[in-house]
């Protein structure tokens, strides 16, 4: 009679090959570096960065979802992610809801019913790392978290955007601390479809990660550098101090708990 030890088979997981590590974090370091010239150019070239950036990031973010996550996962995110944006925006134009009364600029390029193509692809180059800290951190509670982080996220994006001239709004009524050009509706706005976005995402996206697959790194790093570059670029390029303190707390506050595991190693 012999005795066999038994060791149970682990789900472990191997990082990237060298080439598509360099392809993510190549495609990534692009669009982080041309956010870091954004305000240090103006003109025709500011437009076409401006552009670049949200495309950049997308890219990215979806090559960070591929390789962590595979393609069904890529496709659905894709998919709905892309139309539920064109049509809450399209909405939102048309009918002042739930946004508030707000128009786009035409040099934003090439529109789709009234909504620039690159709109959609902003949700989509966010929408993945909130999703992804999210499920890390909120529970049952998902779809808020998710929700509260997208809106505090666009408390940097709009008001940036209105000063460059990209979209303007009429503001009737309250308007966001610190933001006399945007409505309060925004916010609220950003909150109710951003609760409906993450939860959705989250009901119909896998959660299971590839055997080798790519690690958080990229996610952090997104997430990381949106906060910071915020904060940097209102209090010394953009003049506005008080959205980066405002908005940077609150953006800060809602990553922290994301940041705070990811630190201590909770699996």
């Amino acid at each position: 009679m012999s005795i066999r030890h038994y060791s149970p088979r682990r789900n472990r997981r191997s990082g990237l090959s060298k080439s598509m590590n360099a392809l993510l974090v190549a495609v990534l370091s692009i669009a982080i570096s041309l956010q870091i010239i954004y305000p240090l150019i103006e003109g025709e070239a500011l437009r076409l960065v401006t552009i670049a950036v949200v495309y950049w990031g997308a890219g990215a973010m979806l090559l960070h979802a591929l390789f962590a996550y595979g393609w069904r996962y890529v496709f659905i995110y894709l998919g709905f992610t892309f139309f539920f944006a064109l049509g809450i925006e399209h909405i939102g134009e048309l009918t002042s809801w739930p946004f508030g009364t707000y128009s786009y600029s035409p040099d934003l390029g090439f529109r789709v019913f009234s909504v620039p193509l690159v709109v959609p692809f902003a949700w989509i180059s966010m929408a993945h790392p909130i999703l992804v800290a999210s499920r890390r951190v909120a529970g049952h509670w998902i779809f808020l978290y998710g929700g509260v982080a997208l809106a505090a996220w666009d408390l940097f994006l709009d008001p940036l955007m209105v000063s460059a001239g990209r979209w303007s709004w009429v503001v009737k009524g309250a308007h966001v601390p610190f933001q006399p050009e945007i409505p309060l509706s925004n916010t609220f706005g950003w909150l109710l479809s951003g609760m409906g976005l993450i939860g959705i995402l989250h009901l119909i996206l896998p959660r299971d990660r590839r055997k080798i697959g790519a690690s958080f790194l990229a996610v952090d790093t997104y997430l990381v550098w949106t906060l910071c570059s915020g904060i940097v670029g209102n209090l010394f390029f953009f003049h506005r101090p008080g959205i980066a303190l405002f908005a940077g707390a609150i953006f800060g506050a809602v990553l922290a708990p994301y940041f705070l595991t990811r630190w201590l190693g909770r699996p």
